[in-house]
Order: C-alpha cells, then structure tokens, then sequence
C-alpha cells in the first residue's frame, strides 16, 4: 500500500510541474473580421450620397488595407512568450469586385501590433507568406521578428507581401469555452 501511495505521490509530482506550464500563451485570437478599405466618406450637403468628397481608408495602427473588401469565415492563433505563432484561417475571398469568391492568388503572413498608441512596432512572420488555398483556407506556424514578450494591447493582422491587411483576430478574452 505504502509503495503505491509513494508511486501515485511521485507521478502527480512530475505531472504537475508539466500542467503548469503547458499554456504558456503570450495572447490567443478566436474569430476573425475581414477588412473593409474604407472607414468613412465624406458627403457634401445636399447632394445624394452617389459620390463622396473624400474617403478615409481603414488603416490600423499604421498599416493600410487593400483595395478592396475581404472576408473570413473564422481564424485562431496562438502566440507564445518569445514569438512563436500559429495561425489557422479558414475562407480569407475577396468579398467584391470583379473577382468576387476568389482568393487573387494572394499569399498572407501575420503581423502581431502590442502598443495602443504610435510609435507602432511591426512584429512580423515571413512577409513572404504563405499562400491561400482556392477556397482562402492558410496555416502559418512561424517565428514574429521582432519577438513579443508583453503585449497590453494586441492586435493581429493578416497581410499581403505588399503590407495591406486583409484580417484581423479577434481577441480571446476567454470565459466562453
């Protein structure tokens, strides 16, 4: 009896350092929003809002999007203390214009933003990329340069090798599962 305490003793030991440590995530994303150029325009009284004056493109901190609207069907990631990133996005099409559905052949790679306020750091996977499938479905499994190590304010985007966003993550605050 004794020495099946000791044992059971000596295997909960070892595994509860393993438990402990096992989610050692910087910020997780669950959910995705696909972009929209444009964040506002600008109607001149009195006329029909057919044309606008000026149009204000949706940047965010620092990075622009697009030409045109695209959206994703869902999108995690995961990102650790030191960098490490996975991604996972499913259905990132062209949401108008002439190639509607389609993925333009584009390749996409993740840009992690923690500051709230300008000056932005930029820390970012293989700006290479990877590329979509038909149906806009990636992975990344990579390494962000420069690597994050607090992150008070993150924001995922997922990029084309130009620099425009195509997405971003939505934060996972937690408590839902």
């Amino acid at each position: 009896m004794l020495k099946k305490l000791s044992a059971l003793v000596l295997f909960l030991g070892s595994v509860t350092p393993l438990a402990a440590t096992a989610d050692d995530s910087l910020v997780k994303f669950k959910g995705g929003i696909g972009v929209d150029p444009v964040s506002s325009a600008v109607v001149p009284a009195g006329q029909q809002p057919l044309t606008a004056e000026a149009v204000n493109r949706n940047f965010v901190r620092g990075v622009p999007p697009p030409g045109q609207i695209w959206r994703i069907g869902d999108l995690s990631a995961d990102i650790q203390a030191g960098g490490r990133i996975k991604v996972r996005g499913k259905g990132l099409l062209l949401a108008g214009g002439n190639g509607i559905g389609g993925n333009a052949n584009q390749s996409v790679f993740a840009t992690l933003i923690c500051e709230a306020a300008a000056p932005f750091t930029l820390r970012s996977t293989n700006p290479a990329g990877v590329p979509l499938a038909p149906n806009g479905d990636f992975r990344i499994d990579d390494v962000l340069v420069p690597a994050p190590f607090d992150c008070a304010s993150p924001v995922l985007l997922i990029r084309n090798p130009a620099g425009a966003w195509f997405a971003a993550g939505i934060p996972d605050l937690g408590g839902d599962d």
